[in-house]
C-alpha cells in the first residue's frame, strides 16, 4: 500500500470537493470532507471498481447511504475516470448529472439513489444476499453517517444482515458526532455505536477514519461469518481548518474565494 500516493489522492479529492461545492453555491462540505480517506482507500486499494464495470455482475459495490455526501462520491468517481473532472463544476446545476444526492439512473458508478437517510443499509443487504445466492464473491460496502443511525430502519437492516450472516457486507459509520442541527450526542445520542452493532450480531472494528493504515487493517482482516461494521471516528470538515468540527458547515457552501484560498494553501493541487 503506497501511503504517499493515497495521501496525494486525498489532497486532490478535498480540493475538488471544495471547488465543486463553491461553484454550486450549495452542498454539504463537512460530511463530504470527513469521508475522503475512506473513499480514497476503497476506490484505490480495497475494491474492484472502475469505469466499464458497471454491468459486470462480479464488480464490488459501494452504497453511499448518507447521500448528502455526494460531492465525495462524485469526486472519487471522477478521479477514477467515470466522468470528466471538469464535470464536477456542474454540481447541483440545472440539467447536471450531479444532483444534490446521487441518482443511479444518471451517473455510471452510482450503485443506488440515496438521500432519504436510513434505507441504504437495507439496499446493501439486498445486494449482498443477491450476490451470495448467485455464488458471486464480490464485496458490498455501505457508508453511513452517525446521525443516520437515529433512523429505525437502520437497526431493522442490522438485524437482517446478522440473521442472514452477510459476511460479504461491510458497513462504515462516518462517526464525526455532528449533524445539521448540532452534536449527535445532544440531539439524539446513538452511542455506544460499537456495542449496539455487536449486540445485533455484527463483527465490530473501531478505527481512526483518517488513517489509511487503520482503514486497510480493518477492511482486510480475516472474515468471520458475520457482517462487519467499521466505526470510523472522523472529523467533520477534515482538512479545512475553519470547517473542522463545526456543525454550521454541514450544509453551507464555501465561497469561490474560500475554495481558491484553500486550494492555494494545498499547493494549488486540483489535478485528477
Amino acid at each position: 500500500m503506497d501511503i504517499s500516493m493515497l495521501e496525494e489522492k486525498a489532497r486532490t479529492m478535498r480540493a475538488w470537493i471544495m471547488k465543486g461545492i463553491a461553484e454550486a453555491g450549495s452542498g454539504h462540505p463537512g460530511g463530504s470532507l470527513s469521508l475522503v480517506e475512506i473513499m480514497v482507500w476503497l476506490y484505490y486499494a480495497g475494491l474492484s471498481v472502475g469505469p466499464g464495470e458497471e454491468w459486470n455482475d462480479r464488480r464490488d459495490r459501494v452504497v453511499l447511504t448518507k447521500g448528502h455526501g455526494a460531492p465525495a462520491l462524485y469526486t472519487i468517481l471522477a478521479m477514477k475516470g467515470f466522468l470528466p473532472m471538469e464535470e464536477l463544476l456542474t454540481l447541483r446545476k440545472l440539467g447536471s448529472r450531479l444532483q444534490g444526492h446521487p441518482d443511479m439512473k444518471k451517473l455510471p458508478g452510482v450503485e443506488m439513489s440515496t438521500g432519504s437517510l436510513g434505507h441504504g443499509l437495507s439496499v446493501a443487504n439486498g445486494m449482498a444476499l443477491g450476490l451470495r445466492l448467485q455464488g458471486i464473491d464480490s464485496k458490498v460496502v455501505a457508508i453511513m453517517g452517525d446521525g443516520e443511525l437515529q433512523e429505525g430502519q437502520v437497526w431493522e437492516a442490522a438485524m437482517t444482515a446478522a440473521h442472514f450472516r452477510l459476511n460479504n457486507l461491510t458497513a462504515f459509520v462516518d462517526f464525526n458526532n455532528l449533524q445539521i442541527d448540532g452534536h449527535v450526542d445532544e440531539i439524539m445520542g446513538v452511542a455506544p455505536i460499537d456495542e449496539k452493532f455487536a449486540a445485533f450480531g455484527w463483527e465490530v472494528v473501531n478505527i481512526d477514519g483518517h488513517s489509511f493504515r487503520e482503514i486497510a487493517e480493518a477492511f482486510t482482516r480475516v472474515r468471520t461469518d458475520r457482517p462487519r461494521v467499521i466505526v470510523a471516528r472522523t472529523v467533520k470538515g477534515k482538512g479545512v481548518d475553519y470547517m473542522e468540527n463545526v456543525a454550521g458547515w454541514h450544509g453551507k457552501a464555501p465561497t469561490r474565494e474560500q475554495a481558491e484560498a484553500y486550494i492555494e494553501s494545498m499547493g494549488g493541487n486540483c489535478r485528477g
